[in-house]
Protein backbone atom coordinates (compact mmCIF):
# COMPACT_ATOMS: atom_id res chain seq x y z
CA UNK A 1 0.00 0.00 0.00
CA UNK A 2 2.66 2.42 1.03
CA UNK A 3 4.15 1.71 -2.27
CA UNK A 4 1.20 3.20 -4.35
CA UNK A 5 1.95 6.69 -2.57
CA UNK A 6 4.32 8.70 -4.79
CA UNK A 7 5.19 11.34 -1.84
CA UNK A 8 3.98 11.89 1.80
CA UNK A 9 2.64 15.60 1.27
CA UNK A 10 1.10 16.46 4.47
CA UNK A 11 2.32 14.49 7.56
CA UNK A 12 0.95 12.78 10.94
CA UNK A 13 2.77 15.47 12.79
CA UNK A 14 1.34 18.30 10.88
CA UNK A 15 -2.08 16.82 10.65
CA UNK A 16 -1.98 16.45 14.38
CA UNK A 17 -0.73 20.29 14.89
CA UNK A 18 -3.00 21.62 12.47
CA UNK A 19 -6.20 19.61 14.17
CA UNK A 20 -5.21 20.91 17.70
CA UNK A 21 -5.31 24.67 16.33
CA UNK A 22 -9.02 23.82 14.20
CA UNK A 23 -10.26 22.17 17.31
CA UNK A 24 -8.71 25.75 19.74
CA UNK A 25 -10.45 27.93 16.93
CA UNK A 26 -13.47 25.90 17.01
CA UNK A 27 -13.75 26.11 20.45
CA UNK A 28 -13.35 29.96 20.79
CA UNK A 29 -16.07 30.92 18.22
CA UNK A 30 -18.51 28.18 19.90
CA UNK A 31 -18.05 29.39 23.81
CA UNK A 32 -21.02 28.84 25.65
CA UNK A 33 -23.04 26.94 22.92
CA UNK A 34 -23.53 22.98 22.02
CA UNK A 35 -21.97 21.57 17.89
CA UNK A 36 -23.51 19.18 16.30
CA UNK A 37 -20.87 18.18 14.64
CA UNK A 38 -21.86 16.38 10.99
CA UNK A 39 -19.36 13.83 9.40
CA UNK A 40 -19.70 13.53 5.96
CA UNK A 41 -19.34 9.73 5.56
CA UNK A 42 -16.72 7.44 4.43
CA UNK A 43 -13.59 10.25 4.18
CA UNK A 44 -14.50 12.44 7.58
CA UNK A 45 -14.22 9.77 10.20
CA UNK A 46 -10.94 9.64 10.89
CA UNK A 47 -10.96 13.82 10.60
CA UNK A 48 -13.36 13.92 12.20
CA UNK A 49 -12.51 11.42 15.66
CA UNK A 50 -9.58 13.62 15.81
CA UNK A 51 -11.24 16.89 15.66
CA UNK A 52 -13.97 16.55 17.95
CA UNK A 53 -11.54 15.48 20.60
CA UNK A 54 -9.65 18.64 20.21
CA UNK A 55 -12.80 20.94 20.64
CA UNK A 56 -13.35 21.62 24.27
CA UNK A 57 -17.22 22.55 23.88
CA UNK A 58 -19.94 20.26 24.13
CA UNK A 59 -20.05 18.17 20.90
CA UNK A 60 -22.98 15.55 19.66
CA UNK A 61 -22.21 13.75 16.23
CA UNK A 62 -23.80 12.40 13.55
CA UNK A 63 -23.23 11.29 10.11
CA UNK A 64 -24.45 11.67 6.56
CA UNK A 65 -23.12 10.01 3.51
CA UNK A 66 -23.66 11.32 -0.19
CA UNK A 67 -22.36 10.63 -3.09
CA UNK A 68 -22.01 12.16 -6.45
CA UNK A 69 -18.60 9.75 -7.37
CA UNK A 70 -19.75 6.39 -8.45
CA UNK A 71 -16.97 4.53 -9.12
CA UNK A 72 -14.97 7.54 -11.21
CA UNK A 73 -12.11 9.75 -9.42
CA UNK A 74 -14.56 13.18 -10.68
CA UNK A 75 -18.04 14.21 -9.58
CA UNK A 76 -20.37 13.47 -11.50
CA UNK A 77 -23.01 16.32 -10.10
CA UNK A 78 -25.28 14.05 -9.16
CA UNK A 79 -25.95 13.95 -5.97
CA UNK A 80 -27.71 11.45 -3.78
CA UNK A 81 -28.22 11.17 -0.15
CA UNK A 82 -27.06 7.31 0.90
CA UNK A 83 -27.52 7.84 4.36
CA UNK A 84 -29.51 10.69 6.19
CA UNK A 85 -28.92 11.97 9.61
CA UNK A 86 -30.14 10.36 12.73
CA UNK A 87 -30.59 13.72 15.06
CA UNK A 88 -33.42 16.28 14.63
CA UNK A 89 -31.03 19.40 13.60
CA UNK A 90 -33.61 22.28 13.57
CA UNK A 91 -31.91 25.33 15.93
CA UNK A 92 -29.05 23.31 16.47
CA UNK A 93 -25.86 24.83 15.33
CA UNK A 94 -23.90 22.54 12.80
CA UNK A 95 -20.75 21.65 11.76
CA UNK A 96 -20.07 20.09 8.80
CA UNK A 97 -17.36 18.18 8.61
CA UNK A 98 -15.60 17.00 5.76
CA UNK A 99 -12.31 15.28 4.68
CA UNK A 100 -11.64 17.32 1.06
CA UNK A 101 -14.26 20.00 -0.53
CA UNK A 102 -12.88 19.87 -4.70
CA UNK A 103 -15.50 20.91 -7.48
CA UNK A 104 -17.93 22.10 -4.26
CA UNK A 105 -21.09 20.51 -6.06
CA UNK A 106 -21.78 17.59 -3.34
CA UNK A 107 -21.37 20.22 -0.96
CA UNK A 108 -23.70 23.10 -1.90
CA UNK A 109 -26.34 20.11 -2.49
CA UNK A 110 -25.74 18.97 1.02
CA UNK A 111 -25.41 22.40 2.27
CA UNK A 112 -28.75 23.91 0.68
CA UNK A 113 -30.93 20.64 1.55
CA UNK A 114 -29.31 21.05 5.64
CA UNK A 115 -30.81 24.89 4.95
CA UNK A 116 -33.86 24.03 4.60
CA UNK A 117 -34.22 21.99 8.12
CA UNK A 118 -33.53 25.41 9.68
CA UNK A 119 -30.81 25.00 12.12
CA UNK A 120 -29.40 28.28 14.03
CA UNK A 121 -26.26 28.12 12.12
CA UNK A 122 -24.25 26.27 9.73
CA UNK A 123 -20.48 26.19 10.02
CA UNK A 124 -17.98 24.46 7.50
CA UNK A 125 -14.99 22.73 8.30
CA UNK A 126 -12.85 20.93 5.89
CA UNK A 127 -9.62 18.78 6.13
CA UNK A 128 -8.34 19.52 2.73
CA UNK A 129 -9.01 22.44 -0.05
CA UNK A 130 -8.34 22.30 -3.29
CA UNK A 131 -9.57 25.46 -5.07
CA UNK A 132 -8.47 24.33 -8.50
CA UNK A 133 -10.29 21.81 -9.32
CA UNK A 134 -13.56 24.03 -7.91
CA UNK A 135 -16.93 24.33 -9.91
CA UNK A 136 -19.39 25.90 -7.33
CA UNK A 137 -18.63 28.31 -4.59
CA UNK A 138 -18.65 27.28 -0.87
CA UNK A 139 -17.88 29.45 2.05
CA UNK A 140 -15.39 27.23 4.33
CA UNK A 141 -15.26 28.58 7.53
CA UNK A 142 -12.63 26.16 9.13
CA UNK A 143 -9.61 25.18 6.67
CA UNK A 144 -7.06 22.52 7.69
CA UNK A 145 -4.89 22.49 4.55
CA UNK A 146 -5.28 24.22 0.80
CA UNK A 147 -3.44 21.86 -1.58
CA UNK A 148 -2.32 21.77 -5.24
CA UNK A 149 -4.71 19.21 -7.72
CA UNK A 150 -3.06 16.12 -7.02
CA UNK A 151 -5.21 12.86 -6.08
CA UNK A 152 -4.41 12.32 -2.50
CA UNK A 153 -5.27 9.41 -0.41
CA UNK A 154 -4.79 8.69 3.83
CA UNK A 155 -5.74 9.48 6.77
CA UNK A 156 -9.49 9.19 6.00
CA UNK A 157 -9.01 9.26 2.17
CA UNK A 158 -9.72 6.51 -0.35
CA UNK A 159 -9.03 5.47 -3.69
CA UNK A 160 -11.53 2.19 -4.31
CA UNK A 161 -12.10 1.97 -0.52
CA UNK A 162 -8.40 1.50 -0.36
CA UNK A 163 -5.46 3.73 2.02
CA UNK A 164 -7.95 4.67 4.74
CA UNK A 165 -5.88 4.07 7.32
CA UNK A 166 -2.33 5.53 6.00
CA UNK A 167 -2.03 8.03 8.71
CA UNK A 168 -0.50 10.89 6.82
CA UNK A 169 -1.77 12.19 3.36
CA UNK A 170 -0.34 10.97 0.24
CA UNK A 171 -0.18 12.07 -3.29
CA UNK A 172 -1.31 8.63 -5.38
CA UNK A 173 0.93 7.28 -7.89
CA UNK A 174 -1.05 8.14 -11.17
CA UNK A 175 -1.00 4.65 -12.54
CA UNK A 176 -2.39 3.54 -9.47
CA UNK A 177 -5.77 5.03 -10.23
CA UNK A 178 -5.25 5.39 -14.12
Amino acid sequence: MINDVERILISEAQLAERIKELGAQITADYAGKEILAIGVLRGAVVFMADLTRAIKVPVAIDFMAVSSYGAGTDSSGVVRILKDLDENIEGRHLLIVEDIIDSGLTLTYLLENLKSRKPASIKLCTLLNKPERRKAEVQIDYNGFTVPDYFVVGYGLDFAEKYRNLPFIGILKPEVYK
